[in-house]
């Protein structure tokens, strides 16, 4: 953690940026007369948690869990008739 007075920071200010980029510092904290007032830290971008209920939106895919094992019975009947058929996967 570096700690730079209030001027240092106006006239440093892209080096500073470059530090917190390249990661060679995670976080700046810009005093004024020796006491701390702001921290300068590297910008993350937000989590986008709902984006995948966006794609799957259209997909018709089942809600619970009964839904999607509602078609357990044909698949099953699918299995058994191409086995009976000698059908090799």
């Amino acid at each position: 953690m570096l700690t730079v007075n209030m001027h240092d920071a106006k006239s440093k200010l892209s080096s500073l940026v470059e530090r917190l980029e390249v990661g060679q510092e995670n976080e700046v904290i810009i005093a004024r007369n020796g006491t701390p007032v702001a921290r300068l830290v590297p910008y993350s971008a937000p989590r986008r948690i709902g984006a995948a209920r966006q794609l799957l939106a259209g997909l018709n895919v089942p809600a619970t869990l009964e839904a999607f094992n509602a078609g357990d019975s044909e698949i099953e009947a699918d299995f058994d008739a191409s086995a009976g058929a000698g059908v090799e996967p």
